[in-house]
């Protein structure tokens, strides 16, 4: 079996691919890599299928050393990223011979980078998925330096023919979040309602692959609400932006419990979620209504 040796893994490198869909009935989130247009671009580009797994890395510094030829392509995060020393540009398939390095540095734009190398990281899957889920502990563990991986066999099929993905580097600056209001909106008031557009958001440093957590005036319950006490637990969805008690959102995002007592005042759209993989501790977000 071919594997990958990992020299420096960084604050916090997981193996992620599109998650396991289908067991909240189970307790058990979707997980996967929150960017996943990241991850498909990137198996697309050295051949795998687009759920191949590969390594979600959060920051770097990251290096590693493969024992045969591979294709891998760095996408998500910009940074540094050398293959022998040589720099080579993200979004683009490049080829390693066995044996030599590939360093990846700390990220200068966005926050995880994806690294997939061609027949995918190959360990074993629970419950049809590679993903590490860090609430749950479901999958494998987390990746140490020193961890040796094992690679897949590449398919057949040559290296797509494209010289570099048409993507930019993700935005430092302030972005927009499309969002569809409720479940629970009715348990806020109408100027919090007002307040959840028209204010700047914060991301908050305590934020990780379960929840984006946001600082900002808090939201304000209706009288209503609080006459009628906590909700009972309840079925919670990835982009879902729970209110706790503080009035502070956190938006739930891959390794989200499956149920949760806090009212949901929106939903995130799910093609925006990818937004909060590379959103960056102190990052301002505002919400709009999503279209229909």
């Amino acid at each position: 079996m071919s594997t990958l040796t990992v020299g420096i893994a960084g604050p916090l490198t997981t193996i992620q691919d599109l998650g396991r869909p289908g067991f909240a009935a189970l307790g058990v989130s979707g997980s996967g890599a929150l960017d996943r247009g990241a991850l498909t671009l990137g198996n697309r580009l050295v051949g795998n299928a687009e759920r191949a797994a590969a390594l979600e890395i959060t920051v770097g510094p990251f290096s590693a050393v493969a024992d045969r030829d591979v294709w891998i392509a760095v996408t998500g995060a910009w940074g540094r990223v050398a293959v022998g020393g040589h720099p080579i540009d993200p979004n683009h398939p490049t080829f390693v011979a066995a044996g030599t390095s590939i360093d990846i540095g700390p990220a200068a734009s966005g926050l995880r980078y994806y690294l997939a190398v061609s027949g995918g990281i190959d360990v074993d899957p629970v419950l049809g998925s590679r993903s590490t889920d860090l609430l749950s502990g479901i999958g494998p563990t987390s990746v140490q330096g020193g961890d040796v991986l094992p690679i897949g066999q590449p398919h057949t099929a040559a290296i797509p023919a494209l010289d570099v993905a048409p993507w930019s580097a993700p935005d430092a600056g302030a972005v927009t979040v499309p969002i569809r209001v409720g479940p629970r909106a009715d348990w806020f008031t109408a100027a919090s309602l007002e307040r959840l557009f028209s204010g700047t958001w914060t991301l908050s440093s305590a934020s990780n692959r379960v929840g984006a957590r946001l600082d900002g005036t808090p939201l304000e319950r209706s009288v209503t609400a609080d006459a009628h006490g906590e909700l009972p637990s309840e079925g919670m969805v990835a982009g879902a932006l729970q209110v706790p008690p503080s009035g502070l959102p956190t938006v739930l995002l891959a390794d989200h419990p499956t149920t949760g007592g806090y009212p949901v005042i929106a939903v995130v759209a799910s093609g925006a979620l990818d937004l909060f993989a590379q959103l960056r501790p102190g990052q301002h977000l505002t919400f709009r209504h999503a279209r229909p």
